[in-house]
């Protein structure tokens, strides 16, 4: 069944009445050429699906008629932040998408010393407009509860500030060997707890330099391995958060 986003707090949703504006309402309409008494989903961005029914048409609106609300089950129990170094081309592209639909909570491209990519303010808000929207597009095709937020491109420090407010934090550094990431997940699942945070760090193709390394360790977070494979940066997000995803009992 097609889903589509509201924001519950401008007045969309009316008691049992929701008004779908703008380019969703000319999708249904024009793409999907809906009827009067077909039915969709709505989510109002904070976790609740709406099951609705259309009751009119207007030029740039459609009316719709809640018939049942539940909160969505496809939401996972820990809210998984990706702080990825930004890679070159249109890997973030990727990694959004799919990390979307594996369950990612919202995204926060960094800037690292190996970063090669590094646009200007107005080139890196042209970008995160894009990749919100391909978030916005992933959330809709795999059936989410919300859309995961993509946040504005921050330095390799405030990165560390905001990843040490998380439960747990985890830099994924291909030379550290002697801490794994499922080892260490298994060791703190007592404190993920539902609704608890896990930030997950990607570096870029250079990888993380040491001085980043050892800065992030300073700053009490760990580093772990993903293996003995030396992952791509456009795979390690897509492993890290699928073994987070696993450990955490939201693969059942």
């Amino acid at each position: 069944m097609p889903r589509f986003f509201v924001d519950g707090s401008d007045g969309a949703v009316r008691d049992d009445r929701i008004t779908i504006t703008g380019e969703d309402a000319r999708h249904i309409s024009r793409s999907l050429r809906m009827k009067v008494g077909e039915r969709l989903d709505v989510s109002d961005f904070s976790g609740m699906i709406y099951s609705c029914e259309i009751s009119s048409f207007t030029e740039d609106s459609v009316e719709l008629s809640v018939i049942e609300r539940k909160l969505c089950e496809s939401e996972p129990s820990v809210k998984v932040r990706i702080f990825q170094a930004l890679p070159k081309g249109d890997k973030l592209d990727t990694v959004i998408q799919k990390c979307t639909e594996l369950g990612a909570f919202d995204f926060t491209p960094v800037l690292t010393s190996r970063c090669i990519s590094r646009p200007d303010d107005k080139s890196a808000k042209k970008k995160c407009e894009r990749w919100q929207k391909i978030s916005a597009e992933a959330a809709k095709q795999c059936g989410r509860g919300i859309i995961p937020a993509v946040n504005e491109v921050c330095s390799f420090d405030k990165a560390l500030a905001q990843m040490s407010q998380c439960t747990l934090a985890l830099v994924c550094y291909e030379c550290e060997d002697g801490n794994s990431v499922r080892r260490h997940i298994e060791s703190n699942l007592s404190r993920l707890t539902s609704g608890s945070t896990v930030a997950i760090f990607i570096g870029p193709e250079g990888g993380i330099a040491p001085e980043e390394a050892e800065k992030a360790q300073s700053a009490g977070i760990v580093t772990v391995s993903l293996g003995k494979r030396i992952l791509r940066t456009e795979t390690a997000p897509l492993f890290a958060l699928s073994a987070v995803m696993l450990l955490t009992g939201n693969c059942e």
